[in-house]
């Protein structure tokens, strides 16, 4: 009896340490965030546009409406889109940018100072891409082409959220960077269509429409997470800013290459996934000449 007793005292009093631990840790990040993002006025407009890119796949359910199952010869070509677009918007608003500002320092520098952020930019390509690795490994997810992922649902949309991510970290970078170029409205749009494919996985799996609905707009909602990761980054990268806008590339790049252009090319559909890939790589360039 008395050491149930002393047992419920423990309990109680590391509970209340947990509480306290949390509220002053929560206390503490939201008044570094307060502060950051009132000392930098773009940083609050990466962290808008993460979430206006992340809500686009709640768009992407109204089809649901009038079409409940994607074809089979339409998942290539829209997967094939979103690959397009997420290839040219980490090339156009993000790459490139890193590359261009390498070259703008090097002018101002010296040659073994230029050599001395040119490597660790181009490094920052690998560790962005490895990182995504190291995370899809050790993140308990399942992927809805798996035969057992109609048991797993939460995996499946664990799965979806993670790919998510690296989008609002380039999103929100890249607008507090000052690099957007139409990333912004470009992942946007390539939200619209995979809402649509993961709603139309999920009800295919036995999800009622409006689960379904709500899964897709919820995974597209992590992208802010890794929106306020993004402009953290941008804004205090300062000379760095080259090797972060690598890294952030490298981790999309990671997704178009693990994720998207495998599944648009399965079940013989390649031709028609590879139209999808080259008019989002199109579309992606129309939208950064607009926005340039």
């Amino acid at each position: 009896m008395k050491k149930n007793l002393l047992n419920e005292h423990f309990s109680l009093k590391s509970g209340l340490c947990l509480i306290f631990i949390g509220v002053f840790c929560f206390y503490f990040v939201a008044t570094f965030c307060v502060d950051f993002l009132q000392n930098n006025p773009k940083a609050l407009n990466g962290l808008i546009a993460s979430l206006i890119a992340g809500s686009a796949t709640g768009l992407g359910t109204i089809p649901l409406l009038f079409c409940r199952k994607i074809s089979d010869k339409n998942m290539p070509f829209l997967l094939g889109i979103a690959g397009g677009m997420m290839l040219a918007a980490s090339l156009f608003s993000l790459l490139v940018p890193a590359v261009e500002s390498v070259t703008e320092l090097a002018k101002n520098n010296s040659f073994f100072d230029s050599v001395l952020i040119a490597i660790p930019t181009s490094l920052a390509l690998i560790f962005g891409a490895f990182f995504m690795q190291i995370l899809d490994k050790i993140t308990p997810h399942e992927h809805v082409e798996h035969k057992h992922a109609e048991k797993n649902l939460m995996l499946v949309v664990a799965a979806i959220a993670l790919h998510n991510v690296p989008e609002g970290l380039a999103v929100g970078m890249s607008v507090t960077s000052g690099f957007d170029k139409g990333m912004t409205v470009g992942i946007a749009i390539q939200n619209i269509p995979e809402g649509w494919i993961v709603a139309s996985a999920l009800l295919a799996m036995g999800v009622s429409v409006w689960k379904s609905a709500f899964l897709a707009l919820l995974s597209g909602l992590v992208e802010p997470v890794g929106g306020v990761i993004g402009v953290i980054l941008g804004g205090m990268a300062g000379t760095a800013l080259p090797v972060v806008l690598s890294a952030a590339a490298g981790a999309m790049l990671w997704v178009v290459s693990h994720e998207l252009i495998p599944t648009s090319h399965k079940q013989g559909f390649e031709t028609i996934g590879t139209v999808g890939f080259m008019l989002g790589i199109s579309l992606m360039t129309l939208l950064t000449v607009g926005f340039n």
